[in-house]
């Protein structure tokens, strides 16, 4: 029995029911992390190497602002 990737009931093409973008997952991980980056004391930034100025610019980046700098 083959599965069908689509369905017709009379006039009407129902298409499948499509997976969540891959995108919208990687922006609500860059939401957690630029919030958890922006809530670490400066010691925890001197650890990783980070100004408190350059975590403060990261979390204020918009969450579909995925390109590194």
């Amino acid at each position: 029995m083959a599965i069908r990737s689509s369905l017709t009931f009379g006039l009407w093409h129902v298409a499948p029911a499509k997976a969540p973008r891959p995108g919208l997952r990687a922006m609500w991980r860059a939401i957690r992390t630029r919030r958890d980056l922006a809530r670490m004391d400066d010691r925890m930034l001197r650890d990783i190497g980070i100004s408190r100025a350059d975590a403060l610019r990261e979390a204020d980046r918009l969450p579909w602002d995925l390109a590194s700098r």
